[in-house]
């Protein structure tokens, strides 16, 4: 059994391709990154456009989110990250949620359903409090 985090990908990005790791340049994404580096023994970023990346992915700056894209288009998404998840690991795993709302709502349901354990450790916290959250943790 492996723990593995997964982190939401983030609007600020650098301007020219890089590992998806480094691309991501917001602060909530560093701290996330550094958490999971830290706590888990795997992860990998939730892509609003690419999916379901390993941190080594070289890609370009893009502008899509989930936070703004219509549920169906959402579900839709979810649909081609489910496969991607259960390639990359294996059904029992803890899978570590460092991701907003609209990046696990058609997700965790069904990972669930194929024996994950979730943990989703700043539910509920407003983005302040998420930052205090990961200081203390980090």
């Amino acid at each position: 059994m492996s723990k593995i985090g997964l982190v939401s990908c983030a609007k600020r990005k650098l301007s020219y391709p890089a590992p998806a790791s480094d691309l991501y340049s917001s602060v909530p994404f560093k701290k996330a990154r550094r958490y999971v580096e830290k706590h888990c023994d795997r992860w990998f970023i939730l892509s609003a456009k690419h999916g379901l990346l390993h941190p080594d992915d070289v890609i370009e700056p893009y502008d899509v989110t989930l936070n703004t894209m219509p549920a169906a288009n959402r579900r839709q998404w979810a649909q081609r990250v489910l496969p991607e998840i259960y390639t990359t690991t294996n059904a029992g795993d803890v899978l570590v949620f460092l991701a907003g709302e609209k990046y696990r709502e058609y997700l965790i349901p069904e990972i669930e359903k194929r024996g994950y354990r979730i943990e989703v450790p700043m539910q509920g916290l407003r983005s302040g409090k998420q930052l205090q959250w990961l200081d203390k943790n980090l």
